[in-house]
């Protein structure tokens, strides 16, 4: 075990500065908790300067603190170009107290000054109405982690330090976060960082024994099963114990120069001789007591190293004089008097240790990443579109192609390494193999001669963890890069609630201006609910659009594009986009090409449009029926729908509108790309049959489209939870999403055919009675399914 005793590392007078800036920040992250008013203790404490409402997390704060101090030190002293990730989230008393001691804050929001009035505006606005979050939030300067929910600060913390060779990302663990799913996965990503061409993590694992009411489970390992497991996990332990301010200062300090001396010389074998065998890189245990020099004890019950310390030790300061009594003696035993300046400014012994300009946390470009990125280099799309002579006259497999695009990405980023294409294990199967030509699969644990495609430098990541994956990429695109995220379709449900958080951290940050616009994160959603030859029911769920769909308008887009080009063209849109979370959902089988490059990018850009070649429209007077469409399978059936229908009922007026911006849908007052009621009344009609075929479960259709005029003519198919492993078009069969059902709608709810075209429904309703029969005897499809082509 590599403890990490007391040596003679610092100086009294070096010391003295660390104890008085931490002291400095334990008083500021208190004064946040309960002060109004009286931040500078001018007077004695009043009930009426105690807040109303006594919201935020004391327990971790003191811990974040020190971290921050001792990192200072070390930025200051080694010229480090440093980030922090601060997994306790709750402890933004403490990452704002930070800020402001630094300057950053101030020059950030310069309404809150470095004096008396701006320490006290400092108080006022936390957890305040019109004010900040408790958490770690966009607003605070320097943070790339929202950390109002756990599990995520790690692997945000990799994804940060990927293709950043000079830069250290410091990631505070806390012990509750600790015991969650995407943590434990998280300290399998030492296994894929570069120490050549990746910057570097070290991980502080903070054990101050409790979470809410309980205490944690890391805290409680005896000493050697714990570093056991962190050794397990391919880490060299340092660890800092104890609860004298001096004792931990000296033993931190010679922590964080032990860490980063060791960091520097793996890095150093790697780069310049050429080391190969994966590091054991350091990281910290640092063990100190929740609530560390907060009150010991209130009203006859232990609070400091009890979870009872975990959020507001004293409670009842307005109205318990007691109470109020020890918080002020509790702000003072920090003696302010000698940390702060008449007018409120922190004394130079506090700032001793605090580097300057963007070398300070709070004002690092890398928690800012707008400041750092640069345009993708994105080919020609017709470099890489597929030739349509006529509409379905050829296949191509879409996410084949859209692999081509991507490589050519990857080449083209080759010295820059800013691009990156993340999945589960999954690359290959979702027909994106072609990466390989420019990269390999970052990976730095054992290798074998049977393996493929791995490298130690390698820009796709493959690992079995989504949650992994989403966090890998949230870090990669918050400090400036770009990516996508591939998946096969039912499991992005994994990540519903880290991408919740990243929606919400665009949200907020759109409306800072000192926040610069990043790279948007992108879905290739694949291996679909509609094409499951033998995964079966375990892997169909096309719900993640309808998540996506519920979340803030301005920052989610949703895409269906039915065919090779209309994928190339969506992705190119998405690619370049900033400040979005794009959801794209296109198949990894062969599908009809349908539209040209030149057709596909105006379709694209309409979002929504009418395909006059496919329907059997005059222009002469308003349609019978609209066939609609969204997805490349419902496309599909929708087509051979009107391919029958022109067949069968000649003198039908059919109208097909393929839908690829899912939110077209929606009013314009509800999503900046909805259609206006004239528009929406102009494709569809105000009052004609709209028989519409969804990839998705058909209700959300309805959800966007409930206020439309026409909304009780809209008839919806889609997938309701019906399948297994079976032949493809056994899937829209069971869904009721095939062709002879859609011409079954049709002649039911255009008025009048139903009694003049009962032969062909029955015809219809005769070919999936055969359907059934037939692929229980032969395995596959009916013939006239699989050697159907359009022939209109």
């Amino acid at each position: 075990m590599s403890d990490i005793r007391t040596p003679p590392a610092l100086s009294d007078e070096e010391l003295a500065a660390l104890d008085a800036h931490w002291r400095a920040a334990n008083y500021l992250a208190v004064g946040q908790i309960y002060l109004m008013a009286n931040p500078l203790l001018s007077r004695p404490l009043t009930p009426e300067d105690i807040k109303p409402r006594l919201l935020g997390h004391w327990g971790t704060s003191p811990g974040l603190n020190l971290v921050h101090t001792h990192l200072n030190r070390v930025v200051k002293d080694r010229g480090v170009e440093a980030l922090c990730v601060w997994g306790p989230g709750h402890g933004g008393p403490a990452v704002l107290a930070n800020s402001w001691l630094e300057g950053s804050y101030s020059e950030t929001y310069p309404d809150v000054p470095r004096t008396t009035e701006g320490m006290g505006r400092l108080f006022k606005q936390f957890s305040f109405p019109g004010g900040v979050p408790s958490h770690v939030a966009p607003e605070t300067p320097g943070s790339i982690h929202e950390g109002g929910e756990l599990g995520y600060a790690l692997t945000h913390a990799y994804g940060a330090a990927f293709d950043h060779p000079g830069l250290l990302v410091t990631c505070v663990i806390g012990d509750g976060e600790a015991e969650t799913g995407p943590l434990a996965a998280s300290w399998h990503a030492n296994k894929f960082l570069d120490p050549v061409h990746d910057g570097a993590v070290l991980p502080v694992l903070h054990l101050n024994g409790y979470k809410i009411a309980n205490p944690t489970v890391l805290a409680r390992l005896p000493e050697d099963e714990l570093d056991q497991l962190l050794r397990g996990y391919g880490h060299d332990p340092l660890y800092v114990t104890g609860d004298d301010p001096a004792t931990v200062h000296r033993a931190m300090a010679a922590a964080m120069d032990t860490a980063v001396e060791r960091i520097a010389a793996h890095q150093r074998a790697a780069r310049e001789d050429g080391a190969t065998e994966r590091p054991r890189w350091p990281m910290i245990v640092l063990r100190t007591p929740k609530g560390w020099t907060g009150p010991k004890e209130v009203d006859g019950l232990p609070v400091e190293n009890t979870w009872r310390s975990h959020q507001v030790p004293l409670s009842g300061v307005r109205d318990n004089p007691e109470h109020l009594r020890q918080l002020e003696d509790w702000l003072r035993s920090y003696r302010p008097e000698e940390l702060f300046d008449a007018d409120g400014r922190p004394t130079e012994q506090v700032l001793a240790c605090v580097p300057e300009g963007t070398a300070r946390l709070g004002s690092t470009p890398y928690a800012n990443g707008g400041l750092l990125l640069r345009d993708l280099p994105v080919p020609a799309l017709e470099d890489h579109a597929v030739r349509v002579d006529k509409p379905g006259s050829a296949s191509h497999s879409p996410t084949q192609v859209l692999g081509g695009l991507l490589a050519d990405i990857m080449a083209a980023t080759a010295e820059r390494r800013d691009f990156r294409v993340v999945g589960p294990d999954e690359t290959a199967s979702n027909r994106l193999q072609d990466l390989y030509r420019a990269t390999g699969k970052a990976w730095q644990a054992q290798t074998l001669p049977t393996d493929e495609h791995l490298a130690r430098d390698g820009r796709v990541m493959e690992v079995l963890s989504e949650h992994l994956c989403q966090g890998w990429l949230e870090g990669y695109l918050l400090t400036g890069r770009h990516g996508l995220f591939s998946s096969y379709e039912a499991f992005a449900h994994i990540v519903d609630s880290m991408v919740n958080q990243h929606i919400k951290w665009l949200r907020t940050s759109r409306r800072l201006p000192w926040r610069r616009p990043i790279a948007s994160l992108n879905y290739l959603l694949t291996s679909h609910v509609w094409r499951q030859d033998h995964n079966g029911f375990s892997h169909q769920d096309p719900g993640f659009v309808d998540h996506i769909l519920n979340k803030s308008p301005e920052v989610v887009r949703v895409y269906l594009p039915p065919d090779a080009n209309t994928l190339l063209s969506v992705a190119d849109h998405a690619l370049r986009s900033r400040d979005y979370v794009n959801v794209i959902v296109a198949g990894k089988q062969p599908t009809f090409d349908w539209l040209t490059m030149e057709e596909a990018r105006a379709h694209c850009a309409r979002g929504a449009g009418a395909w006059e070649w496919a329907g059997t429209e005059d222009g002469s007077r308003e349609p019978d029926v609209v066939l609609g469409c969204a997805g490349d399978v419902p496309t599909q059936e929708v087509l051979a729908a009107a391919d029958l229908i022109r067949r069968h009922l000649p003198e039908l007026a059919v109208r097909v509108v393929n839908v690829v911006d899912i939110a077209r849908m929606q009013p314009h007052e509800e999503h900046p790309h909805g259609m206006t009621d004239a528009e929406y009344d102009a494709l569809f009609t105000r009052d004609k049959p709209v028989i519409f075929a969804y990839h998705g479960y058909p209700w959300l259709i309805h959800r966007l489209a409930y206020r439309r005029t026409g909304h009780a003519n809209l008839h919806v198919r889609g997938y309701k939870e019906e399948g297994t492993t079976t032949t493809p078009f056994d899937m829209v069969v069971r869904n009721d999403l095939d062709r002879y059902r859609l011409v079954m709608d049709v002649i039911d709810r255009v008025p009048g055919l139903g009694v003049r075209a009962v032969a062909v429904r029955q015809a219809m309703a005769d070919v999936r009675t055969r359907h059934h029969a037939w692929i229980r005897e032969h395995g596959v499809d009916l013939p006239e399914v699989e050697e159907w082509s359009w022939g209109g």
